[in-house]
């Protein structure tokens, strides 16, 4: 490469991705707060655009790039970034789901297990002054079938990290081949279906996966018990997994993501389920930070920076 090459980064980064970049020659102008119509105003004066969540990468945003050659995500999932246009245009699609596949796959053994030995129900009734041992009775993960749904970066990490609990695991993808099946079996959907006790789902948001969890999909699983989702909160319906929950169908459920999480924004609707959703003691919801630790924060930098140096 014998020019600098600019590449925009348009939101919060790492600081190790500057130097990273710039001792492979590039030219990184980092501008965390820019909003989109800054970053229309300057994209074509770029040769790389880095971003996290800020906006959608879409033709308009990618038409202004005119003398773009990549596209960078900081972070696993793409459902942002029209990664189709982008390939129309010759324009390179870079993630980074290797920098925070650790932190979620931690992260989804935390929820499950703090939902099987009921330890945040548990501490609200201590701090409440209850001390009852029985009604807090956990279930063990040994012996369990783990049904993992999308084995991609995250759902085989997830996987990685459930060896040693001496439960059995299982998976599905429609579109991924796994050669490593040394912690996991792969499994068609009918016998994910007819095995699963815990579910994880692991999958991207796309016109196919929106809302796939609906209901009566869910009731396909003939012993689930445990559901966790930490892929994107378009894919599961809310209002069925609640009906499920208070029928008894399902012992628990953690949720990482949700359709809407601006909760500042819901409708009465909206309100209403997500209080239903936390009145329930048997659920467990974090902020989206599954992936998102003070490791992966860095991680996520230095995959991206070693993928557009890969590029050339």
């Amino acid at each position: 490469m014998t020019a600098k090459k600019r590449i925009l980064i348009a939101d919060d980064m790492h600081e190790c991705i500057l130097p990273l970049l710039k001792e492979a020659g590039y030219d990184p102008v980092y501008l965390p707060v820019i909003d989109r119509l800054g970053i229309l105003e300057i994209i074509e004066g770029f040769y790389g655009l880095v971003i996290r969540s800020k906006t959608s990468v879409n033709k308009e945003l990618i038409d202004a790039g005119k003398n773009l050659v990549f596209v960078a995500r900081a972070g696993a999932g793409m459902d942002k970034v029209d990664e189709d246009y982008l390939v129309s245009k010759g324009i390179a699609a870079i993630n980074a789901p290797e920098g925070n596949r650790d932190a979620l796959g931690e992260h989804v053994l935390g929820l499950l297990l703090s939902l099987l030995h009921k330890i945040p129900s548990a501490y609200e009734e201590i701090k409440k002054g209850i001390w009852d041992r029985e009604n807090n009775r956990g279930i063990e993960l040994k012996d369990k079938v783990v049904g993992i749904y999308g084995m991609g970066n995250m759902g085989m990490c997830f996987a990685k990290k459930l060896q040693g609990f001496d439960c059995k695991v299982i998976g599905y993808d429609k579109y991924k081949d796994v050669l490593d099946e040394t912690f996991i079996t792969r499994v068609d959907l009918e016998e994910l279906f007819e095995k699963t006790e815990i579910l994880s789902i692991h999958i991207p948001l796309n016109t196919e996966t929106n809302q796939l969890f609906k209901e009566s999909y869910l009731r396909k699983f003939k012993n689930l018990s445990v559901l966790i989702n930490t892929a994107r909160g378009e894919v599961l319906d809310i209002a069925g997994l609640i009906n499920l929950l208070q029928g008894g169908s399902l012992y628990a459920a953690g949720l990482d993501v949700l359709a809407n999480e601006k909760l500042e924004s819901y409708s009465k609707e909206e309100v209403a389920l997500l209080n239903t959703l936390t009145s329930l003691p048997n659920v467990l919801i974090t902020p989206h930070v599954a992936g998102w630790t003070f490791e992966s924060y860095q991680k996520i930098s230095e995959v991206v920076a070693s993928k557009i140096i890969e590029l050339g």
